[in-house]
């Protein structure tokens, strides 16, 4: 079996729209599924030039001001930030890239390592020099299959605090990264429980 090292990754952003609206955060942990966390790494980027902001997205950080400033505070160019991330991701043996949900972290992570390097979170299969597996991991649906729960009632909340590493959900992109690396292990540990893998 090959094992893999997954990078848990949460993003902020000013709206829902990569290249129209900014990505103006985000963390990532590296973890394997036995739970041994071999690194970290926490970014705030400032906004693309010529980009908007979303109203609704805005107003709702607007009842989160101690995450707005931890989502914007020292915030450095994108193209520095995502070429240190290249780096750091490839010290990792065969890095996956998880999240959840997937598709909504990805999809902006994948814009941007687009945008600023070579790389991309999806790669073509026969692609040799990729940055990421070609299988990426949704927490959230592998959640709900665990938990029993239709995927779009799997919130962070969904999960009993401990799964989580006891991680509150601030959206402090760190914070919420390190939960779901918690619960990354966690939903394998059960898997692994309920085949009888040791």
């Amino acid at each position: 079996m090959t094992e893999a090292t997954y990078i848990v990754t949460d993003i902020e952003a000013d709206g829902g729209t990569p290249g129209v609206h900014s990505m103006i955060a985000f963390a990532s942990v590296a973890v394997t599924e036995h739970g041994n966390v071999l690194g970290e790494f926490e970014a705030t980027i400032k906004p693309l030039e010529g980009g908007s902001t979303d109203p609704g997205t805005m107003a709702w950080w607007g009842q989160r001001p101690e995450a707005w400033l931890a989502a914007t505070n020292n915030a450095r160019p994108a193209e520095i930030v995502m070429q240190e991330f290249v780096t750091w991701v490839k010290q990792y043996h065969n890095p996956v890239f998880a999240a959840h949900p997937l598709n909504f972290d990805a999809m902006w992570m994948n814009y941007y390592l687009r945008r600023y390097t070579k790389y991309g979170v999806t790669e073509g299969m026969h692609v040799a020099d990729r940055l990421f597996s070609h299988i990426g991991l949704c927490l959230r649906s592998y959640g709900a299959a665990i938990v029993g729960k239709p995927v779009m009632d799997c919130e962070a909340d969904a999960y009993p605090a401990e799964w989580l590493g006891h991680h509150p959900h601030t959206h402090r992109a760190i914070d919420d990264a390190r939960g779901y690396a918690n619960l990354l292990v966690k939903l394998f540990t059960i898997s692994a429980e309920r085949v009888g893998k040791p």
